[in-house]
This record gives C-alpha cells, structure tokens and sequence, in this order.
C-alpha cells in the first residue's frame, strides 16, 4: 500500500484533489519507519524538525502523571498526521505513543513548508485535518464532562468505526481495534474494571461483540442512539473548501 493511501481516502472525502496535489502528497514522504508497541514515537518537548503520517496501525496523543497515571488524549488511525501541528509548534507538550505495531511515513518541515508556500488548497485541506482533530478533542471533552461511562465507550466505539470506513479499514459491521480494554480506559478516564463492565453491558444487551481485537457491531444504530452519536464534528461531507 502506498504510504499516502488512507491520507488521499480521507482528504478526497472531503474534496477534489488535482494531479499537482496528489503527486506533491506523495513527494512529501521522506522515508517509512515502523515502531513496536509501547514505543514513543514522538516525545514530550522534543523539538521537532519533521512530522509524522500514520500510515497502519494505532498510536496515541498520551500525557504521563508523574505517579505513573496516564491519559489518552487522542487515538490515530491509518491517514491521521499525528503531529501536523509540530509543523508550527515545534514540539509537543505530550507524547505520542504507539499500541500496536505501527508504519509511520516521516515528513521533513521543509517539504511542508514547500506545500504551504505554493499549493494553498492543499494547504487548507491539510489545515481541515487539524480542525477535525479538534472537533474529535472537543467532543471527547463531552463525553469526560457529560456522558455516563456507557454512553462514552459506545460513542468511542462509534466514532472509530466511522473514521476507519472512512479510510476503508473497517469491513461491514466490524473493525479491527487493536486497543486493550486499560488502554480504553485511559482514552476514557475510567477504571480498566469499569470499561470491563460497560463492555461486558454492550455484549449482554446485544449490541457489539469484542474478541481479539476485532469489534463487531451488532446493531450499530441502537449503539449510536445509546450514546447520542451524531458523526456532524467528523466532516464527511464533500464541498469545495
């Protein structure tokens, strides 16, 4: 699979991309790098000289407490820049984590500079990317805030499952979701015997089933309406941008 595959799947759903944008999306990638499990991938304070395309695999936005909590920030699938905001900041205030066995396509700043100074939709749809990760982050802030912790797990699970449609990783009604039922609970702020229950709720009432790392759903519309799912903060709508 060419590295900017699931990349031009999203942006595409989104808008029209020309020849000069597809070709320059993948003359951005400088080389590929494949990283274990538990690995970090881009640390806290690092300064950053290069940005990091998902290209398989999960990894996460992590911020470590210094009695060894931690809370998952935000999820990244196949197509998602984990750091495209590296570009500007120039260093992160958290790290970035694999969870599974994951292919990262490395993008010098320079070439993303090059992007920005001469092809300025491009830019802007880049720039989308960075949106919807703040909407996702926004929405995240809800479910911490406001929904109980079945509603939050099932809205999750229904966020993931349309973000890997989108890029062509989910099959039907199931999607692979190499995440441990601790590291749902850090993504959620709950108690790894609290997802437990809310998991072991969402199988007895005949709405998913989760087993080696595949999830699948068994009524997703019922699951959405449990959770007020509403995927509008995903943007995946297509219109000139």
């Amino acid at each position: 699979m060419q590295a900017t595959t699931p990349l031009i799947r999203k942006l595409e759903a989104r808008d029209e991309l020309g020849p000069e944008e597809l070709d320059a999306l993948v003359g951005l990638i400088d080389r590929i790098e494949t990283y274990t499990p538990g690995q970090i991938v881009v640390p806290e304070g690092k300064p950053l000289t290069e940005s990091q395309l998902l290209v398989t695999g999960m990894c996460a936005r992590s911020k470590a407490m210094a009695d060894g909590r931690r809370q998952i920030t935000a999820l990244h699938i196949d197509g998602d820049f984990v750091d495209l905001h590296g570009f500007l900041l120039k260093k992160l205030e958290h790290d970035v984590v694999a969870l599974s066995t994951i292919r990262m396509a490395i993008v010098p700043h320079e070439r993303l500079k090059t992007v920005t100074e001469r092809l300025p939709h491009l830019t802007r749809m880049l720039w989308l990317g960075t949106l919807i990760d703040a909407a996702i982050h926004r929405e995240w802030i809800v479910s911490a805030g406001r929904r109980s912790a079945t509603e939050q797990v099932s809205h999750l699970l229904c966020e993931l499952f349309v973000r890997y449609q989108l890029v062509g990783e989910a099959s039907g009604d199931r999607m692979a979701l190499p995440l441990t039922q601790e590291q749902l609970a850090d993504a959620c702020g709950l108690t790894p015997v609290h997802v437990n229950r809310v998991i072991g709720q969402l199988r007895a009432e005949g709405l998913i089933d989760w087993r080696r790392g595949e999830v699948v759903f068994k009524d997703f519309g019922r699951l959405a309406a449990k959770a007020q799912f509403d995927p509008t903060y995903l943007v995946l709508h297509r219109e000139a941008r």
